[in-house]
């Protein structure tokens, strides 16, 4: 079943809230997916200040901070934070250096998350208790989101959670399942692209990255994805500067989106939208089967 949460913030006075906002939305969606919980939060200069770096890792050493500065010498700021099967590592170095080392150093580690504007958590469990564990409610910042799983084409387990972030400051969470996603997988792979689960959003994720590294903005990236993807579907989408939704063309799994003059929000279900500020000034809709819906910070 699964769900989606997901917060575009306009207005910085609420940038504060961000992580109370999407933990009170986030309750409205566990009951979809009661197995796992990922969350990824834009601009939270607690956990990445500006002019840094976050690299998320699942199954990282307990500490790799001494090992990140001896493969990035004259690197003297590194901090790592733990949260539940979630390690942040962040440094003031480009996000793709940092990854590089963090792969070098812990090779058996998986990286979950890339950027200088995100981070991501990922683990598996009660959604609102990991939500805790990630200390959700302190998180600031102007854009996130949140998915909750009910595992059906793939083990229970933090990799397989949601959200997939397979590029830089870029994330994609799925409600549905594709059912051409092994075709693609191998036609990606044929193109040199590496794959480290076998959810078949991870398959969405890739393609998406590609788009955007072909340079597409984020709104033909998912027209392209209609185009080649079969199945039916709800996604949210978000880079550095974007948050789309898009649903496929018969639309079964269910969406909706509140555009408010101070934030822009999608749910799976009305109620986790109902805690948000100023719900009655914002326009409701469910997205219309097939078309894109993008906005830009």
């Amino acid at each position: 079943m699964c769900g989606i949460v997901g917060l575009h913030v306009r207005d910085p006075e609420l940038y504060p809230r961000l992580g109370s906002l999407l933990e009170a939305m986030l309750a409205g969606a566990t009951e979809r997916g009661p197995d796992a919980a990922g969350i990824a939060v834009y601009g939270d200069r607690q956990r990445c200040p500006e002019g840094h770096s976050a690299v998320s890792l699942l199954g990282a050493p307990a500490d790799p901070a001494a090992d990140i500065r001896r493969v990035l010498p004259g690197l003297s700021e590194v901090t790592v934070g733990r949260f539940g099967a979630t390690t942040v590592i962040t440094a003031p170095v480009d996000p793709d250096a940092l990854a590089a080392a963090a792969r070098t150093v812990a090779p058996e580690a998986r990286v979950v998350g890339i950027g200088r504007d995100l981070v991501v958590y990922k683990d598996i469990g009660n959604p609102l208790e990991l939500a805790t564990s990630y200390d959700l409610a302190s998180a600031t910042g102007w854009q996130a989101l949140a998915h909750t799983r009910m595992a059906t084409e793939s083990a229970i387990t933090p990799e397989g959670s949601h959200p997939f972030s397979v590029g830089p400051d870029q994330c994609l969470v799925h409600n549905g399942s594709f059912s051409n996603h092994a075709t693609i997988r191998r036609a990606l792979r044929h193109e040199g692209i590496e794959f480290d689960s076998e959810n078949d959003t991870e398959v969405a994720a890739r393609f998406v990255a590609a788009c955007l590294a072909d340079g597409d903005d984020l709104e033909k990236s998912l027209h392209r994805l209609g185009e080649e993807f079969d199945g039916f579907y709800t996604l949210l989408v978000t880079t550095a500067d974007g948050f789309a939704v898009v649903r496929d063309e018969i639309a079964c799994k269910p969406a909706i989106v509140a555009d408010h003059p101070r934030w822009v929000a999608m749910a799976s279900e009305f109620r986790s939208l109902a805690v948000l500020p100023g719900l009655s000034e914002a326009t409701i809709f469910e997205p219309e089967p097939g078309r894109v819906y993008a906005w830009q910070r």
